[in-house]
């Protein structure tokens, strides 16, 4: 029996979020159109996958066992469309890809002159953009790849692929700061003094409010924190390389720290070859 793919994604989806009106705003559609899908999965199948009875649907046994196996052929589903990408001579005429700041610049600088060899006439467009930012402009269709840190949890239409590549991440304050001349520096210490704060506009609703000031991009943060105003994690190459040896790190235990960063795509809209050459070149970089 063959099952409708957008059923497959609509059912994991739903168990991703935990409602259909969440699965619903995650996929871009109606709540209708996800809760009809599942019920159509449901009617396939010949059992149900939820519980309906209380507020939030709750997988059944069989719910459990299903969702392993939707899982699978989604992934191999995955699989075939990107062997298939791999495969073809049409190449887009166009990539767009949403870069984070963390991200080194050498890197990055790397790859495009590898790409500008290889597809000369392809039209590139490079953006900086952070965390939920990245997946918004996936999510949209507005860009075909991104790079960001790793993510706890990812929509079901956005797949990621881990590079090799860190990013080291320390907390710096102007050098004046009286915290700038203690050998260690306790947290308590810390929340004395004004945060500045990463704060991408996709997430704005979660906006730190007081002690703390936001900017939607590292590099703000970086110009703020050698103004004075308070004490940001940052990216050390971006502190070496853009910096005017004015910011220190500070000695907090449990830092300074290592980041894995992914390369990210939606399934809905997946990249061309080109992209896909992006992407095999991302992850096989080395440090």
């Amino acid at each position: 029996m063959r099952y409708s793919p957008e059923s497959l994604q609509a059912f994991v989806q739903t168990v991703e979020s935990g409602s259909f009106s969440a699965a619903a705003r995650a996929l871009g559609k109606s709540q209708s159109t996800i809760s009809a899908a599942v019920a159509n999965l449901e009617a396939d199948l010949g059992f149900q996958l939820f519980h309906r009875e209380g507020r939030a649907p709750l997988l059944t046994e069989a719910g459990v066992r299903a969702l392993r196996q939707v899982e699978d052929i989604l992934a191999a589903s995955q699989r075939l469309d990107e062997l298939a990408v791999r495969l073809s001579t049409d190449v887009e005429p166009r990539l767009s890809m949403a870069v984070s700041d963390f991200w080194q610049a050498d890197h990055h600088e790397q790859l495009l002159k590898e790409f500008a060899a290889r597809y000369p006439h392809i039209e590139l467009e490079c953006m900086l953009a952070e965390d939920e930012d990245v997946i918004e402009l996936l999510q949209s269709g507005r860009s075909h790849l991104g790079v960001i840190r790793a993510q706890q949890r990812l929509p079901v239409p956005i797949v990621a692929s881990r590079l090799q590549v860190q990013a080291q991440m320390a907390i710096f304050i102007h050098r004046r700061h009286p915290l700038a001349r203690q050998a260690s520096v306790s947290q308590a210490e810390l929340e004395r003094v004004r945060q500045l704060k990463l704060n991408t506009w996709a997430g704005r609703e979660n906006m730190s409010r007081g002690q703390v000031w936001t900017a939607p991009s590292y590099l703000l943060l970086l110009e703020m924190a050698e103004l004075e105003f308070g004490w940001s994690i940052l990216p050390r190459w971006l502190v070496e390389q853009f910096g005017h040896g004015v910011l220190v790190a500070l000695p907090v235990a449990g830092w300074p720290q290592n980041i894995a960063v992914d390369a990210v795509w939606s399934t809905r809209t997946p990249p061309g070859p080109a992209g896909r050459w992006m992407i095999d070149r991302l992850c096989a970089q080395r440090a």
